[in-house]
């Protein structure tokens, strides 16, 4: 089989000042259809970066970046912001969610630029947010959720459209740890039932231990690159997600505060 994302001799280099800064140098790789890809590396190793050239969201300043039989590296703006929306999803360590937008509203986003109908974008965005187990959640705005809450949203919005390659940027980063273990437990289940090949960034090296594959990056190269072997893979999972129900997502982390107005319907 083919792989899904292709790198070839990659090189991106920046300039601050007067400076040249080598963030990529010759970077070689590949991702299989399906993988969860895990990219790590400690900070300035250029493994955000390597993201962002997978994703389309910078240029390179030498190589290539081929997302199926696409070479996206060559593509115009234009082509690349609607290659995006038709093949690409996104998780954001920051969630941007848009705040005046309810949470249906928010994972219904990719639709609407698909050209879905209203109603129906948002009976598909509703069926998402029960998959992450915020159904209830569906009518509130970012302000009224949890930074759990917030990130399952995040989450939602990036598979509502069925996309190819679901790229994620520390997407656990801003979470504690029950809440990175169910937001990450809820990922990779999603990404299993749809197919979907699911590239992530952390410098939490524990986290990488669930995936298909690990790639370290260090100053700028792939200083490893390992498929990790079914028995280690799910052992780790075992470990990492043994008090988390299989199929069952809690519609409120353990850790999370109520709101308040759920504090001040309590007392009435």
């Amino acid at each position: 089989m083919a792989p899904i994302i292709r790198v070839e001799h990659l090189r991106k280099v920046y300039r601050v000042g007067h400076e040249k800064v080598v963030a990529l140098n010759d970077v070689d790789l590949a991702i299989e259809p399906g993988e969860v890809c895990c990219i790590v590396g400690p900070s300035g190793s250029g493994k955000s970066t390597l993201l962002n050239q997978l994703a389309g969201l910078e240029k390179p300043t030498k190589g290539h970046v081929y997302i199926g039989k696409h070479d996206i590296s060559t593509m115009t703006e234009n082509e690349l912001a609607k290659f995006r929306q038709e093949h690409l999803g996104f998780i954001f360590q920051s969630y941007n969610l848009l705040p005046s937008m309810t949470a249906a509203e928010n994972v219904a986003l990719p639709l609407m630029f698909k050209g879905v109908g209203r109603k129906e974008r948002i009976r598909l965005a509703t069926l998402e947010l029960k998959k992450m187990g915020l159904g209830k959640r569906a009518n509130h705005r970012p302000t009224e959720m949890s930074g759990g809450q917030q990130q399952r949203v995040g989450i939602a919005r990036a598979f509502v459209a069925k996309p190819k390659v679901i790229f994620a940027d520390e997407p656990t980063g801003n979470l504690d740890s029950q809440t990175t273990r169910q937001v990450l437990y809820r990922m990779l289940q999603m990404a299993k039932e749809n197919g979907t090949t699911f590239v992530m960034v952390t410098h939490e090296r524990e986290l990488s231990a669930v995936a298909d594959r690990v790639v370290t990056i260090m100053d700028g190269k792939v200083e490893s690159n390992v498929l990790m072997d079914a028995q280690t893979k799910a052992a780790a999972q075992a470990e990492m997600f043994k008090d988390i129900l299989e199929q069952e997502v809690p519609a409120e982390p353990k850790t999370t505060r109520p709101l308040k107005s759920e504090k001040k319907s309590e007392k009435q």
